[in-house]
Parts: C-alpha cells; sequence; structure tokens
C-alpha cells in the first residue's frame, strides 16, 4: 500500500526508517541493475561537478541518506541532516574519518544558524517530503549570500514510461531488468515536469546551470545549481 505524507516529526521518521529497511541504500548503489548503477553515477558525478566543492567550505546535505554522496567531498567540513535514524546508522559507518556532523531531525527544528554553509546539496529527497517549499525556503535561509544549492529530482513521468516499455517488452525477461520497480517509487508524494521544477525552485532560488543524468536527450535525473534569489 502507497504510504500517505507524513503530517509529524514522528510520523516522518517512522516512514523514513520504513523507507530504508524496504530499500537499502547501500545495496541500492552496489548492487542495483547496470542501468540504474550507470544513471546514479552519473547524477553523482554531476552533483559534485555543479557543487564545486573548495577545500575547508561547509556544505550540508537535506536528507542525505547513507552518506554516499557527502563522501563525495573529502576536503569539506560536512553537515548531514535525515529524518531517518536507519540511514544515520549507515552514514555513520560510510563516512568514517570524514568531518562530518550527522543531524537526526525536521530541518527547521535543528536550529542550524542561518547563513552559515557555503553549499547546500538537496538530491532525489523533496519527492519524499510533505512539503518541499518549506525545505526550500529554509534551504535558502541556510546559504551565505554568496553560497549555492545543488537540487536534484528524478524525472517520474518519463521514468514511469520507461518502466512501463520494459514491462510490456522482451526486456522484462533479462535479468538486468527483473527489479525494474528497484528505487522506492511509492514513496515520492510529489511527481515534476522539469518545467515544474524550475517553477518550484525559482520561488526561492535564481537557477544558474541545469545538468542531466545520464544524458540531457534522456534526463532520468534532473540537476540544478541555484543562488539564493534576493530577499
Amino acid at each position: 500500500m502507497r504510504p500517505q505524507p507524513p503530517s509529524t516529526p514522528a510520523e516522518a521518521e517512522a516512514l523514513g526508517d520504513r523507507f530504508a529497511r524496504e530499500h537499502d541504500i547501500d545495496d541500492y548503489y552496489a548492487r542495483s541493475s547496470w542501468p540504474i548503477r550507470l544513471v546514479e553515477q552519473r547524477r553523482l558525478a554531476v552533483v559534485r561537478a555543479l557543487v564545486a566543492a573548495e577545500p575547508g567550505e561547509r556544505i550540508l546535505e537535506i536528507g542525505c541518506g547513507g552518506g554516499h554522496v557527502l563522501r563525495l567531498f573529502p576536503q569539506a567540513e560536512l553537515v548531514g541532516v535525515d529524518v531517518s535514524g536507519v540511514v544515520l546508522d549507515k552514514a555513520r559507518r560510510n563516512l568514517a574519518g570524514y568531518r562530518v556532523e550527522l543531524l537526526k531531525g525536521e530541518l527547521d527544528a535543528l536550529g542550524l544558524p542561518e547563513a552559515s554553509f557555503d553549499k547546500v546539496v538537496c538530491t532525489e529527497v523533496l519527492e519524499h517530503t510533505a512539503c518541499p517549499e518549506r525545505i526550500l525556503e529554509h534551504a535558502r535561509r541556510l546559504l551565505r549570500p554568496s553560497g549555492r544549492a545543488v537540487v536534484t529530482f528524478p524525472n517520474d513521468r518519463l521514468i514511469g514510461r520507461l518502466k512501463g516499455a520494459i514491462r510490456h517488452s522482451p526486456l522484462r525477461l533479462l535479468p538486468t531488468f527483473r527489479r525494474v520497480d528497484w528505487g522506492g517509487d511509492e514513496y515520492h508524494f510529489h511527481v515534476w515536469s522539469p518545467s515544474e521544477m524550475r517553477a518550484l525552485l525559482s520561488c526561492h532560488f535564481a537557477i544558474e546551470r541545469e545538468a542531466f543524468a545520464p544524458a540531457r536527450l534522456l534526463p532520468i535525473r534532473c540537476c540544478f545549481r541555484c543562488a539564493p534569489a534576493a530577499r
């Protein structure tokens, strides 16, 4: 059964833990089928390029999951936030040896100082949240005026069409495509087209660059580098 969007912090934590147990994030990155790994490897490369981290910068990841994005930035001072203690346990293991602080809870309840980060990353997270607009508002508040946010979205309408095509073709018989539903799409509470993604971001940011994974002609992941909009 598709879960309902959480309405309280306790519900958000319980839902995040449930998702983490049903869809192991380490397993996803390491052992999903090669097309999925190709897309995710490309997304991580795009995120690293768009963040363009400098040594010593403070980087916040909203919805840090198992730490697979934060570990792209070993020379930075890192803060990861997630509502799920299950994935934060994985992040602690994956980020051993990094300068990192991991915080559990809703972003607006953690008391992070305004304008205290050089970069904010939020990748494949907003679709899982009850109020993505509020998260973007807080992300903008936490950025320094010279800072940048990198936000990525799944292009769920395209993904749905691709999965439908696989289900109705002989490809479904191949081992590579047997787990076509891997990824937990049932936990997505929002679906955006690329133009809707831009409109959502533009409420709080000025979009500077766009990139796509695996490619612009097949934009399964849509990635944006943004400057904080003028107050």
